[in-house]
């Protein structure tokens, strides 16, 4: 690889990080041809980018992203490493947990999602059940939502009930 597509790569990592606040480093080291077409795939249809990077090409474009600080995977940099972005935090990691039924790769290296680093593959599960920004937000309108239903809810039920007494009461006879 010559010192320019280097530096191109570099720049196209370094965009890659500046453009998303997820991202996730595994190791598919051990996969076969295709079990990795299969891993590709699945990354594919969930929307999820995949890429096989070289560790000091990706560190370098790290250290080149201005406003974030990727410092604390430097460590997790050894060996094959793979790059996966996505639009929500959960999604890598539910991929992964999905693929790894029926492999025992990829494994979690680490993680930064919106400004938190997570290291290890024991942060797997923990990340799978994070909620994301959307569906959070659809729990607290669900939340919000509730007890003004439940006030509507009493205010009909109770005038039925209220003008059914007032009915019984004029047809009673005096």
């Amino acid at each position: 690889m010559t010192k320019e597509e280097k530096t191109r790569c570099i720049e196209d990592l370094a965009g890659k990080l500046t453009s998303t606040n997820v991202v996730y480093l595994a190791d598919v080291a051990g996969l076969d041809a295709e079990a990795t077409s299969k891993l590709r795939r699945l990354c594919f249809n969930k929307e999820v980018g995949f890429q096989v990077v070289k560790n000091t090409l990706l560190r370098k474009a790290m250290e080149r992203v201005e406003d974030r600080d990727y410092s604390e995977l430097f460590d997790v940099l050894k060996g094959n490493t793979s790059l996966m972005t996505a639009e929500f935090g959960n999604t890598p990691a539910k991929l992964i947990k999905e693929f790894r039924t029926k492999q025992d790769k990829p494994i979690l290296k680490g993680a930064w999602i919106e400004e938190t680093v997570f290291v290890g593959d024991n942060q797997l599960s923990m990340l799978a059940d994070l909620k994301s920004k959307n569906e959070l937000i659809a729990e607290v309108v669900a939340l919000l939502q509730s007890p003004a239903k439940n006030v509507v809810s009493a205010l009909q039920s109770g005038g039925s009930t209220l003008s059914g007494v007032v009915k019984t009461l004029s047809e009673r006879p005096e």
